[in-house]
């Protein structure tokens, strides 16, 4: 199964996949929009590494996009902290799955975790799933969560979600890669 990521961040998804060295998977590629460490991570492991920064013409940017992932045919688009909506024309070409720092269809958007603690929920947790036109509103694929602990911050919360974060996208991963792609986007 060969996969490309995109991402704008740090790439602690990026790496927990790359790491992981799950069986049958290829990361043909890794795209950034922005000169983020993502981008050194994937240079370091042998990956080809794009920088696609966003231009003013949000549609050329758009077909930029697509033509650079065209390139490698993946099986699977995995976005790993990618900021940016993705454009129908994308989703109609790629299937593309995301990670969400939050239990879908709680909290979607940037501020996840900030809207949980905010909510004053007992829980969250990550969520994937299929990428839509909405934002974070594709079928879910998987979820794990966790206790949201008396006084917790929302940098200590980010970050416990992001360890379950790494292991659910891996896991996910690996069952794709063993029983394949589900068609129930």
């Amino acid at each position: 199964m060969k996969i490309l990521l995109l991402a704008s961040g740090g790439g602690s998804l990026a790496k927990a996949i790359i790491d992981a060295k799950i069986d049958n998977v290829e990361i043909v590629a890794l795209i950034s929009d922005k000169q983020s460490p993502a981008l050194e991570i994937a240079r370091q492991a042998g990956a080809i590494d794009i920088y696609l920064p966003m231009t003013t013409d949000r549609s050329e940017w758009n077909k930029k996009l697509i033509e650079s992932v065209a390139r490698f045919t993946p099986d699977l688009v995995v976005s790993v902290g990618f900021m940016k909506i993705l454009p129908p024309e994308f989703l109609e070409k790629f299937q593309t799955i995301n990670t969400h720092p939050a239990l879908l269809p709680h909290f979607p958007g940037a501020h996840a975790v900030r809207d949980a603690l905010a909510a004053g929920v007992k829980k969250t947790g990550t969520t994937v799933h299929w990428v839509d036109e909405g934002v974070d509103t594709g079928p879910i694929i998987a979820q794990l969560e966790l206790e949201i602990q008396s006084g917790e911050d929302e940098e200590s919360l980010h970050e416990r979600i992001k360890i379950l974060e790494r292991s659910l996208i891996v896991e996910t991963l690996s069952r794709f890669a063993t029983n394949g792609i589900p068609e129930n986007r």
